[in-house]
């Protein structure tokens, strides 16, 4: 299928085109949490807008941000995001913020009572995955995950290992074929 070179993602988080089923716009992503899909099973996914001061905005928008450590905790019937660093704003002065305070996020009770509730399940907690932005708004997606065990990391490695090369033997037998 054809598709224009306009529509297609840029390399390096440029604007994505939203994903079936979401609200229209575009999603510039600023950070991804890639140790997170690695160490946990994703259950369920959710996105949330972030209460933000506008140091951190602008911090955000120069691309500038670590969710490696992050976490989201259910406090008093509010969602929490937890470690997320975003570093202070380098032409900021003294209205600067705190790199790492924790942040509101914003979502609907319905959202929070059923995180709240399957992450005091054993072994499940919330995770950020990525922080993004969304016409002109940050929004956090964040994840119902399940920690995973040595071997299930191992597994998932070696399923996508042999993923890899299989597609790479398809794509030579087909580049072999082109060639006769």
């Amino acid at each position: 299928m054809y598709v224009p070179k306009e529509s297609q993602p840029k390399q390096g988080g440029g604007a994505v085109k939203a994903r079936d089923g979401e609200k229209g716009g575009k999603r510039k992503i600023v950070a991804q949490n890639k140790k997170a899909r690695h160490d946990y099973a994703i259950i369920d996914t959710y996105e949330a807008g972030i209460v933000l001061m506008g140091t951190e905005v602008k911090s955000l928008r120069e691309g500038r941000t670590s969710l490696t450590d992050g976490f989201v905790q259910i406090d008093r019937g509010e969602a929490w995001l937890h470690n997320a660093h975003i570093p202070e704003y380098h032409q900021g002065s003294w209205t600067n913020h705190s790199a790492r305070r924790k942040r509101k996020l914003l979502m609907h009770r319905e959202e929070i009572d059923k995180l709240e509730s399957k992450s005091q399940e054993t072994g499940h907690t919330i995770v950020p995955l990525a922080i993004y932005f969304k016409d002109g708004r940050a929004k956090a997606e964040i994840a119902l995950a399940r920690g995973k065990k040595e071997y299930d990391k191992r597994q998932t490695l070696r399923e996508k290992q042999d993923r890899r090369e299989s597609d790479r033997a398809i794509a030579a037998a087909k580049r072999r074929q082109r060639g006769v």
